[in-house]
C-alpha cells in the first residue's frame, strides 16, 4: 500500500511539472492561432492522461491545479482579452479545469468496479470527454457570467451578425478550438496511457 501511494505521488509530481511547463513556457500548453481567440490548449490531454491513471481524488486534485495556474496565467500573461476577461473569473478558471480532470478518472473506476476491461477505445472516450467537458463548461460559464453586458466579449472576439446570442459566438469562435483539441486528445491519450498504466502495475 505504501509502495502504491509513493508511486501515485511520484506520478503526480512528474504530472504537475510537465503542467507547469505548458502552461509558462510559450507555444507548448497554449498554442495561438489567432490573436483575437483563446488559444488551443494541449492542457486537456495532460489531464486525461492522469485521470485515466489515477482515482477520482487525483484527478480532482490535478484538475484545481490545472485551473489555479490557468488563473495565474490570466493575471500575470493573458494572451488576448478573451482569455483575460474570461479566466480572470474564478468560477470559470476552476469548475471546467475541475470537472475535466475528475470524469476520465470516474469513467476508469466505473469499468474497474464493474470489472469490466478498460480497453483503448474507454482512455479514447476519456481523451474526448476531458477536451469537451473544459469547452463546455467555459461557454456555458461565459454565457452566464457575461449575459447582462455580452459586449464587453463581443468586441473583443470578432466580426459577428449584430444581434447574435452570446452562447452562439462563443460556440462558433470557441467550439472550434474545442474541437480540434478534443479530436487530438482522443487520439493520442490511449497512445500515451497504455503503456504507463503497464508500467504503473509493474512498479
Amino acid at each position: 500500500m505504501k509502495r502504491d501511494n509513493t508511486v501515485k505521488l511520484a506520478v503526480t509530481a512528474v504530472f504537475m511539472a510537465i503542467l507547469i511547463l505548458q502552461t509558462f513556457v510559450p507555444n507548448i500548453g497554449y498554442i495561438r492561432i489567432l490573436p483575437a481567440i483563446p488559444a488551443i490548449t494541449t492542457i486537456p490531454l495532460t489531464v486525461a492522461i492522469y485521470g485515466s491513471l489515477l482515482n477520482p481524488c487525483y484527478g480532482t486534485v490535478f484538475g484545481l491545479f490545472w485551473g489555479l495556474t490557468r488563473l495565474v496565467v490570466a493575471y500575470t500573461q493573458p494572451g488576448d482579452m478573451v482569455s483575460l476577461l474570461l479566466f480572470r473569473n474564478p468560477v470559470i478558471s476552476l469548475v471546467p479545469s475541475i470537472l475535466a480532470g475528475l470524469f476520465p478518472s470516474l469513467i476508469t473506476k466505473y469499468f474497474q468496479q464493474k470489472n469490466l476491461p478498460v480497453k483503448k477505445w474507454v482512455y479514447v472516450l476519456n481523451g474526448a470527454v476531458t477536451s469537451l467537458t473544459n469547452t463546455g463548461l467555459v461557454i456555458t460559464l461565459a454565457s452566464l457570467f457575461f449575459m447582462r453586458n455580452p459586449q464587453i466579449l463581443l468586441s473583443n472576439i470578432g466580426n459577428f451578425t449584430a444581434g447574435m446570442p452570446l452562447f452562439i459566438v462563443l460556440l462558433v469562435s470557441l467550439g472550434m478550438n474545442g474541437l480540434v483539441e478534443a479530436i487530438f486528445t482522443a487520439i493520442v491519450t490511449p497512445i500515451v496511457v497504455t503503456p504507463l498504466h503497464y508500467i504503473m502495475k509493474r512498479a
